[in-house]
């Protein structure tokens, strides 16, 4: 685990935050903009990935916003097969540092949601669901948006919602599949994080990828 950090200011509202997909809830305005995202497995500029996070007494909020002038948007028979072969954003949330366990949750511009247990390393579990997740996502001209909401009271019963002197804290990853089409419309796989995990290979199941988003 890395010593980045991104703060989760609170949401200022009375009420829960609906979504729209578009972050449209003026309420993101509050929000710090994190914008610190690279290819760490390519040496040139990553498109642009921006992410906020908000959360109050109910939900922890998130809102991703891509960059992206060749969507690949998958078919196949079910979430799993659409979303693997999707562009999507990614945050996953661990347990603590070992990632024994750890829970992926993977969007893509259509709002299909892949969502898994896992135990470090990559021992998957594809039937876990995570209760409390709502997602919306909308293309754009520009690319397109994903944002969501959990039940803090799903991250507690998970282990995944931290505490210590300072305050509550997510061990979390934040992560892009950016696909694109070649000269010949085969796919190209490229990843981008927010943290380098410094490994050889692409990898983001791995705890040097993770970093903290502290509530404050």
């Amino acid at each position: 685990m890395t010593d980045k950090k991104y703060p989760v200011k609170r949401h200022p509202g009375e009420r829960p935050m609906q979504i729209d997909g578009e972050g449209r809830n003026p309420a993101w305005g509050a929000a710090h903009v994190l914008e610190d995202f690279t290819f760490p497995w390519l040496d040139e500029m990553a498109p642009a990935t921006r992410f906020r996070a908000l959360w109050d007494r109910q939900y922890f909020y998130f809102f991703f916003e891509a960059s992206d002038g060749d969507l690949v948007l998958a078919d196949g028979s079910d979430s799993r097969e659409r979303v693997i072969g999707s562009d999507r954003v990614e945050i996953f949330l661990a347990t603590g540092r070992d990632l024994q366990p750890y829970y992926g949750l993977e969007l893509d511009p259509r709002g299909e949601v892949l969502d898994y247990r896992g135990r470090f390393h990559r021992i998957i579990d594809w039937d876990w669901c995570c209760d409390g997740l709502e997602v919306q996502a909308r293309q754009n001209a520009e690319g397109y948006t994903v944002e969501g909401r959990v039940a803090l009271s799903s991250l507690q019963q998970l282990a995944c919602l931290h505490e210590d002197e300072v305050g509550q804290y997510l061990i979390a990853g934040l992560f892009r599949a950016e696909f694109s089409h070649d000269e010949n419309r085969q796919t190209t796989q490229n990843w981008i994080a927010w943290v380098d995990p410094q490994v050889t290979d692409p990898d983001f199941h791995v705890p040097s990828a993770f970093g903290c988003l502290r509530l404050v």
